[in-house]
Order: structure tokens, then C-alpha cells, then sequence
């Protein structure tokens, strides 16, 4: 059902009250208000309750994707809207640290269920002596393995996707998709 039809939705301020008392007792003034009443009631309700449109949380699932727009969030109708919700509620957190490990790990454990563990830096190497030699150069490779973290199958397309997605540009990412905790692991 659309907000902009709720049938049998009262107006909160009906306008045929608001009108001079000439025009109380008006049939046809009465009648012409009311139907604007039926227009204007789903305005009104939507004004009301404009705070909670905000609220990725609470807000109607059909606003969701405007809200995620709104916020620079992912939002992908064939999610659960719970999912949804969270993935927009948390978008700007997940901004804050988007390209580093852990922007990675949390992208990848809200938006796909899996574990995840971030290893190589893409390249990065410096000096802590002004001056000084640098560091052997590292590997410009991030390696980024997942495993299932709620026993349940992992889809490497959708990984590689996200992982490309997340990865910055000037880094190659690579990915392998485990079948649990990497040996050592205590999770």
C-alpha cells in the first residue's frame, strides 16, 4: 500500500472547521473541503512523522534506497530489510574506514556474513629517519581470505565483487575463500 492512498485516512486538520462559520453549515463547501481532506490527510501524516524518515531503522522499507543514496550507503533490494537497515545505518561509519583493514573486515561481515582477515598493506613503505633509507619495498598484494561465520556457504562472486569494490585502486587484491578459520586462528 502507498502512503499517497490510505484509504479511510482521517485528516488531523480537517479544512471545512478551519473555514468562516458562513460556510459551516455549506453542503457544498463541506463536501469540496473534505475531498481535500482525502488529498492532503497522507501530506500531513508523512509531514508528522517526517523525523522517523530518517531513521534508516524504522523508516518504510521503500525509502530505504533513497536514504542509502542519501548517506552514501550500499543498498540492494534482494538484501533482507534488516539487513538494509543496518548497512544504512552504519554507512557512515563504514566510510570513516572505508580502504583500511577494518573497513574491509566489518564491510564484509555486515553485507556478506563472512569473517574475514586482512593481510599485506598494498604496497606502503616508510622511513622513520628523515632522510634515511627506506625499507625493501613490500608486496603491493593484499590478500583478503573469508570463511563462513554463521555456518553458512560463501559466494566467492559476491566476495570478489565487494572486495573489488572495496579495495583501493591503486592496490591489487586478491582473495581466497576458506572453508573455516585459518589454522592458528582461535575464532
Amino acid at each position: 500500500m502507498s502512503r499517497a492512498s490510505v484509504p479511510g485516512l482521517p485528516s488531523r486538520h480537517p479544512i471545512g472547521e478551519q473555514l468562516p462559520a458562513m460556510y459551516a453549515e455549506d453542503d457544498f463547501a463541506q463536501r469540496f473541503t473534505s475531498g481535500l481532506d482525502t488529498v492532503l490527510a497522507p501530506v500531513f501524516a508523512t509531514l508528522d512523522s517526517l523525523p522517523y524518515y530518517f531513521d534508516p531503522r524504522v523508516t518504510p522499507a521503500d525509502f530505504l534506497s533513497w536514504l542509502a543514496g542519501w548517506v552514501g550507503g550500499v543498498d540492494d533490494p534482494r538484501w533482507p530489510v534488516a539487513l538494509r537497515r543496518e548497512a544504512v545505518a552504519r554507512a557512515v561509519e563504514l566510510h570513516r574506514w572505508r580502504g583500511t583493514r577494518r573497513g574491509m573486515v566489518e564491510a564484509l561481515r555486515l553485507v556478506l556474513g563472512v569473517a574475514a582477515e586482512v593481510s599485506g598493506d598494498g604496497g606502503a613503505a616508510w622511513s622513520a629517519t628523515p632522510g634515511g633509507e627506506l625499507p625493501p619495498a613490500p608486496s603491493a598484494e593484499v590478500l583478503v581470505r573469508v570463511w563462513p561465520e554463521r555456518g553458512e556457504e560463501v559466494d566467492a562472486d559476491r566476495v570478489r565483487d565487494l572486495v573489488r569494490a572495496l579495495c583501493p585502486v591503486h592496490t591489487v587484491c586478491r582473495v581466497e575463500v576458506l572453508s573455516g578459520p585459518p589454522a592458528g586462528e582461535g575464532r
